[in-house]
């Protein structure tokens, strides 16, 4: 089985428990204004590479990988499901544990195929980290030319199989950064049971070189990037709604 692969870092440290070996795969049907790596949204760019070479090489780097494994990102890694089912399969034979970094925007429930391999994914995945680009849909559609719809199905989904996330979500002053979406994404989050970690990242301008080199217009030049104080804040937000809407879930079942 072959992937396309957009590139490899040997020492991540921000996508999953511990030091993990990330791929980054090609693909993505979104185009969120704040992306800072534009050039994995072309399905037939990157480099093929097969599931036991990259294995392979992550052998080399396995005694440095500290309570850590192997993470997919992108891009969207779920428009490779074939080649994830078979990575993983492989990754767990050889006790790699394995994470996807998502946005969810490929599930589909009503679509029988992808289910089948969506269960069959689960079987060798300890985790997915699911990023949640705005709880609004009209204004998701706004940041990323789609609706949230599958996203926030997706998140139900993994939750009705008890199957364990972590959220990531960017904070973009005078787009995601507001009291009324955080409050909204925390009273969603506070109605699933399977959310293991909050990651609230401040937006930042990292990726405006990149669009430069590429010849793109970057679509959010005269947004500031936020500062960690203020992601930090908005996390707050979140969570108390989080809690709020758990307990006003407890007080209507105990009634």
């Amino acid at each position: 089985m072959v992937g396309r692969i957009h590139s490899i870092e040997t020492f991540g440290t921000v996508d999953g428990p511990g030091v993990r070996y990330v791929i980054f795969v090609q693909g993505c049907p979104m185009r969120c204004q704040y992306c800072h790596n534009p050039d994995t949204w072309d399905m037939q760019a990157g480099t093929p590479r097969e599931v036991d070479d990259l294995l392979e090489d992550y052998e080399k780097y396995r005694p440095y990988l500290t309570n850590g494994g192997l993470t997919v990102t992108g891009g969207e890694p779920l428009m490779q499901i074939d080649f994830l089912i078979e990575l993983f399969r492989k990754a767990k034979a050889k006790n790699i544990h394995t994470c996807i970094d998502s946005s969810g925007v490929t599930f589909n429930r009503n679509n029988e195929k992808f289910m089948e391999k969506l269960d069959e994914l689960l079987k060798y995945t300890d985790l997915i980290m699911l990023d949640i680009k705005h709880i609004d849909d009209e204004q998701h559609k706004v940041l990323t030319g789609h609706s949230n719809a599958h996203i926030l199905d997706f998140a139900r989904y993994l939750n009705e199989q008890d199957f364990p996330i972590w959220i990531r979500h960017v904070t973009v002053p005078g787009i995601t950064y507001k009291s009324e979406y955080l409050q909204q994404l925390g009273s969603f989050l506070g109605e699933l049971d399977n959310v293991k970690a909050l990651d609230v990242l401040p937006y930042h301008t990292m990726g405006v070189p990149k669009y430069e080199a590429l010849g793109m217009e970057y679509p959010l030049k005269d947004v500031p990037a936020l500062e960690k104080a203020e992601a930090a804040k908005a996390r707050d937000i979140i969570l108390y709604h989080m809690k709020k809407r758990k307990q006003e879930l407890l007080l209507g079942a105990t009634k």
